[in-house]
């Protein structure tokens, strides 16, 4: 009497093949790092006025920078605005974030008419927390 043989069936393998895991996890993570645009805070130079003492701010995510150059140029955060401006879009800011703190930076030779005429424009936009930033004495 002949004798059948039958083939097992081979059963598809339930397995996730981690062996190349690790290198497609390492290829990600040079890829983000390749690929993240670090954002330099963009702002023009500033001379600061020095200070006695300075009480540095807790946190930066309530914060507007107004920058006035010598030349009478300002920046509120990225964008560069003029003296008519500062209200309107400190103003905005506000209307997003009532918590919000003004640091107004000015360079050591700006005429102070000029950061005079920045706070009639704070208090138009009804900033109440303004602080001004200096360096601290050597």
């Amino acid at each position: 009497m002949a004798q059948l043989r039958f083939k097992k069936k081979t059963r598809p393998v339930q397995e996730i093949p981690t062996g190349p895991m690790a290198d497609i996890s390492f290829l990600l993570i040079i890829f983000f790092m390749v690929s993240t645009v670090f954002v330099v805070y963009r702002g023009f130079p500033v001379d600061l006025p020095q200070a006695m003492n300075i009480d540095p701010l807790k946190s930066r995510r309530n914060v507007v920078s107004i920058w006035v150059g010598a030349d009478g140029r300002m920046m509120v955060d990225e964008y560069t605005v003029g003296l008519d401006e500062v209200a309107s879009v400190v103003n905005g800011k506000l209307q997003e974030n009532p918590r919000i703190i003004v640091q107004v930076k000015s360079d050591r030779n700006t005429p102070y008419g000029t950061v005079s005429g920045v706070i009639e424009e704070l208090k138009k936009a009804s900033a109440n927390r303004v602080s001004f930033i200096a360096r601290q004495e050597q």
